[in-house]
């Protein structure tokens, strides 16, 4: 056990069978690029759950999820939580979910041990077991918090690509997938659930898209039946994975084995604006895409500005770049030229910021072929 920890052999695309702490103990510090922990729940349960028509609910009641009480639970999660700190990164992250029978008791685990929280994510679920009892709204949802090692982690957050999945919207914290089911459950030979609480491939996929990079390392040290490795691997990404349960870790070893990895070509992400070249609107004047003497208008054709061989407008007097300029006209502090503006092409108006991508493989700066966006 120590052996390893000096060295720092990292024992990648494995499943640990074992308590999770004792194996986590076993991994050097800070290899491990994120942590997905799907812990016990501890939910208390007390007794049976029957349906109206009096059949068994196949629920959680293995003694993995069951604690004498709540300090003992905490001290559980303080346990395995700070070995994940020590052994990611610290510009790694972790992801922890739970119900809300535990979820409000991890967050404060991992503020104590100053992990910095990034967001909160709402599971929203589409088809959620119903409260048979009722006697309390259903339970809809699980909450998942994302955190970084300490607050100075520059967390990986992969926010164009998640923004372009989107429909070109932001990601919001409330996600909606269904739990999993169907061809996706994983079944035991008596045709039983081989774990009662596995997750939705859909859930950590999004989770390694948005906040892993090819060829990063993930941990999950309560692997289960392998959703974490299974999706790690088809998206290139490294895994270590911590399951006591023989039944559990041989279930997953299977279903990894079965895993065709994405050719790398698919596995491409939308880079982040910011790491972009940068693009003057001057450059856009000096390569002949837009003529000084131009007009370029608002969205709506209410104001006119004239282009000027320097790269800057002038309207009504003014003269200034295109993002003070558009401040300007509309009264405000601020504005983005490059959205504001909009030249004329075969009678339609287009933000310039077209533009920038012409200019950019005119520069030879782009990799990937320029498809203007239609109309």
């Amino acid at each position: 056990m120590g052996s390893r920890r000096r060295t720092g052999t990292l024992p990648l695309n494995t499943i640990h069978n074992g308590d999770c702490i004792a194996e986590l103990k076993k991994l050097p510090d800070a290899c491990v690029d994120l942590v997905f922990a799907d812990p016990p729940y501890n939910l208390q349960l007390a007794g049976e759950l029957l349906r109206p028509n009096n059949t068994r609910v196949d629920g959680v009641d293995d003694d993995w999820d069951k604690f004498s009480s709540f300090a003992k639970y905490d001290a559980f999660c303080r346990e395995w939580l700070t070995q994940c700190r020590r052994i990611l990164k610290p510009d790694g992250a972790i992801w922890v979910i739970g119900s809300y029978h535990n979820i409000f008791r991890l967050g404060v685990v991992l503020q104590d041990l100053g992990f910095w929280i990034q967001n909160d994510v709402i599971w929203r679920k589409v088809n959620p077991m119903p409260n048979f009892r009722g006697k309390r709204f259903t339970n809809a949802h699980e909450t998942l918090i994302w955190a970084g090692h300490n607050p100075k982690s520059r967390v990986t957050f992969n926010y164009e690509s998640l923004k372009t999945g989107n429909d070109d919207l932001q990601m919001r914290s409330d996600w909606l997938f269904p739990i999993c089911s169907g061809a996706e459950r994983l079944k035991d030979d008596g045709g039983r659930k081989a774990h009662p609480t596995q997750k939705p491939e859909a859930l950590i996929q999004r989770i390694l898209i948005g906040c892993t990079r090819e060829g990063d390392v993930v941990l999950d040290p309560f692997f289960g039946t392998g959703t974490t490795g299974a999706v790690a691997k088809r998206l290139g990404r490294k895994f270590i994975g911590i399951e006591r349960d023989p039944d559990y870790a041989r279930a997953a070893e299977e279903r990894i084995a079965r895993v065709t990895p994405l050719a790398p070509t698919a596995l491409e992400t939308v880079p982040p604006k910011r790491t972009e070249p940068r693009v003057p609107f001057g450059t856009i004047i000096e390569l002949g895409i837009l003529e000084p003497g131009q007009k370029l208008f608002d969205p709506r054709r209410r104001i006119r500005a004239e282009v000027k061989a320097d790269g800057s407008l002038t309207h009504a007097g003014n003269q200034a770049s295109i993002h003070r300029l558009g401040a300007l006209v509309q009264g405000k502090a601020a504005c983005n030229g490059w959205t504001f503006w909009h030249y004329e092409a075969e009678g339609k108006l287009k933000p310039i910021d077209a533009l920038r991508e012409q200019a950019k493989r005119q520069l030879g700066l782009v990799k990937r072929p320029f498809v203007e966006a239609a109309e």
